[in-house]
């Protein structure tokens, strides 16, 4: 429990009211027993029923009936997910649902059940990617909700699956086993078999490195930032940048996507190096809707006229 507790000190969570996504699955149940024990009348919990499988509702009463045990306030959160990709469209219902209820019940933060090896996972799935820095920090221990942009919190990411696995089942507690949501699922399906066959591997050092690497990105975003600050010019038509020739690439990257995104431009940074390559050679290029111009001044940013 010291450990935990230790966990959320560290996310600077140790006197914050508390929401706990609990899918019924061991990992959340684990969440919301270690929770429900540190932080006791401070936590709450909410469970997603997208309605996509027959058992789901009766796994949400299950859940319901546990924090009724404990003394936890619960909540079903019914969602109709969209048409198109359902991976996707059920990851966004279920942050919108998470989003409202944390908004409705004054809760400071949500607590999701991401663990090392989930991490290790995460890193190992993105390496055989090719992910820039931002893609090989994995999940943040600390970020937000996608939706709502509200503090969402990990705080067992250097817990091993087994050991909450454990836990439950040492309180003798029967989990239900959802599949997973993730539009990931057949690559990290072949990534967790892989580490499992792996024994020389450790899924917590792996964690760790992509603990040091988020560190390493925080860095180059706060670099980027006063970059921006020193070198950017921004008018209601254009954003003028002129970099420095000791700007490293990495930062320059970060800029480029930055002032393309404040001109409503939606990219990735492999799409940007493409345009920062075509801005050194001297030329021009567009992404995303915004026109890029080299020129004597610096590099110059405006929105794409619109096509006749």
């Amino acid at each position: 429990m010291a450990r935990f507790r230790a966990a959320l000190d560290r996310l600077g969570a140790g006197s914050a009211r508390l929401g706990v996504a609990v899918s019924g699955g061991p990992d959340s149940l684990a969440l919301l027993l270690l929770a429900a024990q540190a932080r006791p009348g401070e936590v709450e919990a909410a469970t997603v029923d997208h309605g996509l499988r027959p058992e789901s509702a009766d796994e949400a009463a299950s859940v319901a009936r546990l924090c009724e045990q404990l003394g936890v306030p619960h909540t079903t959160l019914k969602v109709t997910v969209a048409a198109g990709n359902l991976q996707q469209e059920a990851r966004q219902a279920r942050y919108r649902a998470l989003a409202d209820w944390q908004a409705a019940r004054g809760l400071d933060a949500l607590l999701t059940a991401h663990h090392a090896d989930d991490q290790a996972e995460t890193l190992l799935m993105r390496l055989n990617r090719g992910s820039g820095l931002g893609g090989l920090a994995g999940v943040r221990a600390k970020g937000r909700n996608p939706v709502s942009g509200g503090l969402v919190l990990r705080p067992l990411l250097d817990w091993r699956k087994a050991e909450l696995e454990a836990l439950v089942r040492d309180c003798g507690i029967e989990p239900v086993q959802d599949p997973s949501n993730r539009d990931d699922r057949f690559d990290r399906a072949r990534i967790r078999k892989s580490l499992a066959a792996a024994d020389w591997l450790d899924p917590p050092a792996i964690a760790q490195s992509a603990a040091w690497l988020e560190q390493a990105e925080a860095a180059l975003v706060h670099y980027a930032n006063a970059e921006w600050d020193a070198l950017v010019g921004v008018s209601e038509s254009a954003i003028t940048y002129r970099p420095a020739p000791e700007t490293p690439r990495e930062i320059r990257l970060r800029v480029m996507a930055r002032a393309i995104a404040q001109l409503g431009g939606e990219t990735r940074l492999s799409q940007v190096a493409e345009l920062l390559d075509a801005l050194e050679r001297g030329e021009s290029g567009n992404l995303a809707g915004v026109l890029a111009r080299a020129t004597p001044n610096g590099w110059i940013f405006t929105p794409e006229p619109p096509r006749r």
